[in-house]
């Protein structure tokens, strides 16, 4: 009784961190419609109050990630509850658009110091029982599948009952609670790692960052083309030097020798295709569901329902067949099932009812749940114990940055009105399901268990 306890403690308390996270995700999508009016902010600037999360998110997860295993996990883990709740109170008092985006900066930068060192606080404590570390993350995994599912339908009550700025407020209880909690933690063992890679940390930041901007600002009028294409080229460039550099630095922030594994690289590919269209997808569905076919907050909140709903029970099936079949098999049947789901988001149109896009909406989180635990018990599987934060934080980092160039890439793609908008959704489908499909065959022989 003490052991199963003693699991639901660690379990519960480093899921609040997922929880808050994911919920800051789904949960903006629902209002951003509103905050649109709110600040008469444009569609790009919509997109740059989600993907200012998920770009710092991803720019500092990698230093954070080496930070959890050189100075402990449990120091970094309340550092990233403290950074998130109070960046969450700033978004919540935000007095214009460019404000909110700054506030959501530091919310990202809360997320990068505590998902990591999450995901190390479960490898640590259960890193000598491979079924119960692998359960541990299924239901990691299926809370903030549960805050997913939550954020659409609490942030559509909070519209219907006062304001958007309820979306941010709400992270307040959950966070304080996730501090109070973390108190008990025991911390882990820190590494040998010595020092920081700040002049990598500066070109993965500005490589990053240039490449988003580029691709929000694609169609913006007023902007010269020639910027648009030297941002991107200045991209590339600097990520050229932060590969270079990281080949040679003392202390990398990205340790290029983890990608000597093969199931490693095929993991953090299938973690970016995943994120980055299913990402992509919700902003683009969330400007469908009230701007095309005009739902009010809470009617588009519960449409998202079963969007995001099963991600919880396909998380917990998902523990079961890994134990049972290893990662191959729940992987495999996840990346099918997404890809069925986005082929029949094609059924999409500006007048489509809304048991046509059920089935879609039943599927898609339905393969990304499977798939989602077996690829995180994967990838810590890849490594040992003390590079489980750095590890842990490479994927995450290749996630949020993937996810940040699907809202991108596909909101770029629904700007100038409501047809572009069906069109968007339309088009996404077509590139996601073709995207998941060709990695579906790329692991079916690859990956190991």
């Amino acid at each position: 009784m003490e052991k199963k306890g003693t699991f639901a403690f660690i379990v519960g308390t480093t899921s609040l961190a997922f929880v808050v996270s994911q919920l800051d995700v789904s949960i903006v999508n629902i209002a951003l419609p509103e905050i649109g009016r709110s600040f008469a902010a444009r569609v790009s600037m919509l997109q740059w109050v989600v993907d200012a999360y998920t770009i710092a998110f991803a720019v500092f997860m990698l230093s954070a990630g080496g930070m959890g295993d050189l100075l402990g996990a449990k120091r970094l883990f309340q550092l990233g509850l403290l950074v998130f709740t109070a960046a969450s109170a700033g978004c919540g008092l935000a007095w214009s658009s460019l404000s909110l985006v700054l506030f959501r900066v530091i919310q990202g930068v809360g997320s990068a110091i505590m998902i990591p060192s999450s995901l190390s606080i479960l490898n640590h404590s259960f890193a000598d029982e491979p079924d119960e570390r692998a359960h541990a993350v299924a239901l990691w995994t299926a809370a903030g599948g549960a805050s997913i599912a939550a954020g659409p339908v609490l942030g559509g009550l909070l519209l219907h009952l006062s304001s958007w700025r309820w979306i941010f407020f709400v992270n307040l209880p959950i966070g304080l609670l996730g501090l109070f909690c973390s108190i008990r933690l025991k911390d882990s063992n820190t590494s040998e790692r010595r020092g920081f890679d700040i002049p990598g940390q500066t070109l993965w930041m500005l490589a990053l960052t240039a490449l988003i901007a580029g691709i929000i600002e694609w169609h913006e009028a007023g902007i010269p083309r020639g910027y648009i294409y030297g941002g991107l080229a200045f991209s590339g460039i600097l990520l050229g030097g932060f590969l270079a550099r990281e080949k040679r630095a003392p202390s990398p922030i990205l340790p290029l020798n983890l990608f000597a594994s093969r199931n490693f690289n095929l993991l953090i590919g299938l973690g970016m295709i995943l994120n980055g269209s299913y990402y992509g997808s919700v902003f683009v569905l969330s400007l469908y569901l009230q701007n095309v076919l005009h739902y009010s907050g809470l009617q588009a909140g519960l449409a998202f329902l079963p969007l995001t709903g099963s991600f919880i029970l396909s998380n917990l099936v998902s523990s079961t067949l890994i134990r049972k079949y290893g990662i191959r098999v729940p992987i495999r049947a996840g990346l099918l099932i997404s890809t069925a789901g986005f082929a029949l988001l094609v059924l999409a149109k500006a007048d489509a009812p809304y048991w046509v896009l059920l089935p879609a909406f039943f599927a898609l989180p339905l393969g990304m749940g499977t798939a989602v635990p077996a690829m995180t018990t994967g990838v810590l599987a890849t490594v040992d114990r003390n590079r489980s934060g750095i590890a842990s934080a490479v994927l995450n980092t290749t996630r949020q940055a993937a996810g940040a160039v699907g809202v991108a890439v596909f909101g770029a793609m629904a700007a100038g009105g409501p047809e572009a908008v069906v069109r968007a959704v339309m088009e996404s489908a077509l590139i996601s399901a073709g995207c998941l499909f060709v990695y579906l065959l790329v692991v079916y022989k690859n990956l190991k268990n």
